[in-house]
């Protein structure tokens, strides 16, 4: 079948929900409305799919005339439609792999069965995969990072419209009649108006308590059933590989969260949205299985008559308080009634959940966690012991797994903190202990045997007739709130304390300070309940990263505390100030080194590294696929241990559906196994075979699946040559990242003038503010907002500039031997093949002409035309170096799939991004009445919303 035939039911999809949007705004705001809004998108058609001018002129000044009411429309209109083409292309890439699967065809890469097939053509021994899964940690850890402009009232009307689509694409294999057609249709057409119908803006700033809400909402729809089904995946597909070796799966694979304890730059995270975020997490767990456990004793009503159950099973029934004559032969419905009033009282006892459907009688509550799955195994040990293993498959195995995986707690809830925070308030209580009254004043290695001193000192530091202020308060509630999260929740409900800005073994040792004020570390034993986990941010301090663990591991606190973890030590790595300190190549390759580095630290020091990816959704923030990503890290990096962040708009485009969340899961899971078990020798045997045809393999969504995999490619090209290469390709692409950003007289003005970095800063898309300090300097804009506005503007700077330049540095020293040398490299590095990947995508979703409209809104005219020209001047170099280096004619050659949707997306994206210039304008520089318009304020921030949707990773 021809890609244009594969993608015909795509077009029709979309065609259907445009239709749909198009009947309701007729219906609803009138035949002139949609008229106009037709009349936009038929011009914007031609304008960007055709590249007519007279169209693009004509469109132009059909927007410029539009009223302030018909732009609202129009904006919504357009935002609303990127939305519904976006859940259009996620079906199509579902219906496609549906295809796949039933017709037999290969494994595709980013499945488990495509890793598994690799390891065998690399001969990896079936132990060496036990292994794997009996060491392994993998960590998606959600954040609440501002940059999902969505609203949850929103995704979940989209989430049905998703499965409505499904269930109409189906339609054929399932036998629907033309009556339940068109049912689903009447049903689609209802949840499109309801949307038109729903305020896509929150009216009010996200509380914390919000975000904690909004990030608890991917459990439902996802983690809670679809994590336990691929623990089972997993293990079918391992035993019908590997059928003489039993491998067992402990609960490597969780979910953990961010959420509620941040605080870094957000001064709304406190001890209390601490304890509301583990209190709400664990009742929502608590109220998923007890859910489960009623289902379970309505299915297996089964009777001693006809089944025989184990004497532990018999035990657990006959413990039971449920004593009705109707159910005495019933044994397993007994034992789950026991199951659920347990529960019932662990609910109540751990987090004050009041379950609706109460028990029968009372019962004890669970020691932990373990003891309910205890008893859950022993139901599904008895059913599978006596014949009726079948009837475990669908819930009973699932919610076993789902006990060991989410506990009583739901997710790990990591803490984290600003260095400088930490280091004022240990400071605050030297000073106040008269221990030392100029902590911040000392040296490193004074405050290192100072606070090393004080961690084998039994003596608190603390007193209740001393008087702290407020940030030191603030910051002991928050430790002693975790303390008593371990004590009721054990130690892995808040295992973690990520140091911002990590840049000196004594950042780590202060965390264990106030630790062992609240008795979560122990100076005796010299133990630590929590994980102290150093975040290197910027280039600097990726630098120095390997040298400060060095410093850690020499520490004698700090090796003790290593040893009792398990001789496993966390390392957090930054993508986003590491992006806006150094741009976008010196970033990745100093983060890229900082591993090797470390690798090699640890090997010296006989320590486990787990590395923490601190990515965004855009490139510039260390998006991309994850499966690309994963796969380049260099070798020795992963070894089954990987965390990595997931923000903002991409948990929803990951993980707000189902389907897509189940391929995901088991994405990262397939990338972290080829990562670890498929290095050196036995990944270029590997990829020989099934690397080119992976290459060339497209993608509906750039983040949402695994892209492009390394083809032939070996982490053996980390050669002298490769290293020197690459360092000097860093080194100039960071000298004109810098000069732009940092030494072009005027370029903040700039920036804040040509893209809607104000604008964002007023939507309500988060608790926490824009910049870090007041004012508008770009070292203190956090990152998000930073990226975000230049993908709002088209210009994605923070995703390719300055590597044009640093390609023709190159050419310029070495000649054509320097671009060969580079080819070379690129068919061979991952790392290589990843980077210019993601700039290649990055490059495809901008758009210089918009972007100059952009630069329009600049006050300084001259100052405006000088920086546009360099940014166009570096966008050509870079474009130009892409193409050189990778033999690519035109963007995303590898990707026809994904060229296509940006393609078709830019007709629609193209007015929203017209009308937002013109709504800026009059809202910085019109009349006083213009400026207090809430409608124009209103239009800008639904065009925002809009143009996020379009892009779909922009933040």
């Amino acid at each position: 079948m021809t890609t244009r035939h594969k993608d015909l039911p795509l077009k029709e999809d979309i065609r259907l929900l445009g239709r749909m949007l198009g009947g309701t705004i007729k219906a609803l705001e009138g035949q002139d409305t949609f008229d106009s809004i037709e009349t936009i998108r038929q011009l914007s058609v031609r304008a960007a799919r055709d590249d007519d001018p007279a169209a693009r002129a004509l469109l132009a000044r059909t927007l410029n005339r539009l009223s302030r009411e018909r732009t609202v429309s129009v904006v919504r209109a357009f935002s609303y439609f990127s939305h519904l083409a976006n859940i259009a292309e996620d079906q199509h890439h579902s219906r496609r792999t549906r295809a796949h699967l039933m017709a037999g065809s290969a494994p595709k890469p980013g499945t488990l069965a495509h890793t598994l097939d690799r390891l065998a053509a690399a001969r990896v021994p079936p132990a060496q995969v036990a292994a794997f899964f009996a060491h392994a940690v993998l960590v998606p850890v959600l954040t609440a990072h501002p940059t999902e402009v969505q609203r949850k009232s929103i995704l979940d009307a989209e989430l049905d419209i998703a499965q409505l689509m499904a269930a109409r694409g189906q339609s054929g294999q399932s036998g629907l009649t033309p009556h339940e057609r068109s049912e689903i249709d009447a049903r689609l057409e209802a949840r499109v108006l309801a949307i038109w119908q729903t305020r896509m803006l929150r009216p009010a700033r996200l509380t914390v308590a919000d975000e904690i809400e909004n990030g608890l909402s991917f459990f439902r729809y996802t983690f809670l059933e679809e994590l336990p089904r691929l623990y089972q995946h997993t293990a079918r597909e391992l035993a019908a590989r590997y059928p003489g070796t039993p491998i067992t799966l402990p609960p490597f694979f969780r979910i953990a969260t961010w959420i509620g304890g941040d605080r870094d730059g957000n001064p709304n995270v406190d001890a209390t949205t601490l304890q509301r975020a583990l209190q709400r997490q664990s009742a929502l767990v608590f109220s998923h299985y007890l859910e489960q456990v009623h289902a379970l004793g309505a299915e297996l009503a089964l009777a001693s008559l006809l089944v025989k159950v184990s004497p532990a099973l018999a035990r657990l029934a006959d413990a039971s308080p449920d004593q009705s004559a109707h159910r005495q032969d019933e044994p397993y419905r007994r034992a789950l009634s026991g199951v659920y009033a347990r529960l019932a009282a662990s609910a109540r006892a751990l987090c004050g959940y009041e379950v609706a459907r109460h028990e029968i009688g009372e019962a004890p509550p669970y020691a932990d966690a373990d003891q309910f799955a205890g008893e859950l195994a022993t139901i599904h040990d008895s059913l599978v012991t006596h014949g009726s293993a079948l009837l475990t498959r669908t819930r009973l195995a699932p919610l076993l797994r789902a006990a060991q995986v989410f506990r009583f707690h739901l997710a790990p809830l990591d803490l984290r903190q600003s260095s400088d925070v930490l280091q004022r308030v240990v400071a605050e209580l030297l000073r106040a202990a008269g221990v030392e009254a100029a902590y911040a004043n000392l040296d490193e290695t004074a405050k290192r045997t100072l606070l090393t001193t004080e961690l084998t000192n039994p003596r608190l530091l603390g007193s209740p007739f001393a008087h702290y202020s407020e940030e030191t308060v603030k910051e002991l509630a928050v430790f002693t709130q975790a303390a008593r999260a371990h004590a009721r929740f054990g130690r892995e409900a808040a295992p973690n304390h990520i140091i911002s800005h990590g840049e000196a073994v004594s950042d780590l040792l202060e965390v264990l300070v106030l630790a062992k004020e609240t008795g979560l570390y122990d100076p005796v034993q010299r133990r630590s309940a929590l994980n102290v986990v150093p975040l290197f941010e910027s280039i600097a301090d990726l630098e120095a990263a390997p040298v400060i663990m060095r410093g850690w591991f020499a520490n004698p606190v700090g090796r003790a505390v290593t040893r009792h973890l398990g001789n496993t030590q966390e390392v957090m790595l930054g993508y986003s100030d590491s992006n806006k300190d150094g741009g976008f190549f010196t970033s990745i390759w100093s983060l890229y080194q900082a591993e090797i580095a470390l690798v090699e630290t640890f090997g010296e020091a006989d320590v486990t590294l787990r590395l923490f990816h601190g990515r965004g959704g855009s490139v510039g923030r260390g998006g991309g696929p994850s499966y690309d990503a994963i796969l380049a890290q260099p070798a020795g990096s992963v070894n089954g241990q990987i965390r990595m962040t997931e923000q903002g708009e991409i948990i929803a485009s990951k993980y707000a559906n189902p389907e897509n969340g189940r391929r995901n899961l088991e994405t990262l899971l397939a990338a972290t196994l080829e990562a670890s078990l498929l290095s050196g020798a036995a990944a270029a045997n590997a990829r020989v075979t099934t690397g080119r045809a992976a290459h060339r393999r497209t993608s509906s969504s750039a983040d949402n699946t695994a892209g492009n995999a390394a083809g032939g490619a070996d982490h053996a090209t980390d050669s002298p040559a490769f290293l020197a290469a690459m360092h000097e390709l860093s080194r100039e692409a960071q000298h004109a990242y810098r000069a732009l950003v940092y030494e072009t007289p005027g370029f903040t003005d700039y920036f804040f003038e040509s893209t809607p970095i104000s604008e964002i800063a007023e939507l309500n898309i988060g608790s926490r503010p824009a910049s870090r300090k007041p004012g508008r300097r770009i070292e203190d804009l956090r990152a998000i907002p930073w990226v975000f506005s230049w993908a709002q503007c088209r210009l994605m700077l923070p995703g390719w500039y300055g590597f044009g330049s640093a390609v023709a540095a190159c050419r310029a020293q070495h000649g054509a031997a320097g671009l060969a040398r580079l080819k070379k490299f690129y068919k061979a590095s991952p790392f290589l093949q990843t980077a210019l990947s993601n700039m290649d995508m990055v490059l495809a979703k901008s758009d210089l002409t918009v972007a100059a409209r952009y630069a329009e809104l600049v006050n300084d005219k001259k100052r405006a035309r000088a920086i546009f020209a360099r940014i166009r001047t570096e966008w050509e170099a870079t474009r130009d170096a892409l193409f050189a280096i990778s033999g690519q004619r035109c963007f995303l050659a590898n990707n026809p799939l994904l060229a296509r949707s940006i393609k078709n997306r830019f007709a629609y994206l193209d007015p929203l991004n017209h009308l937002q210039v013109e709504l800026i304008r009059r809202h910085r520089s019109g009349t006083a009445s213009e400026r207090a318009d809430e409608r124009i304020k209103r239009g800008i921030h639904l065009s925002i919303n809009g143009i996020a949707a379009g892009l779909r990773n922009s933040g």
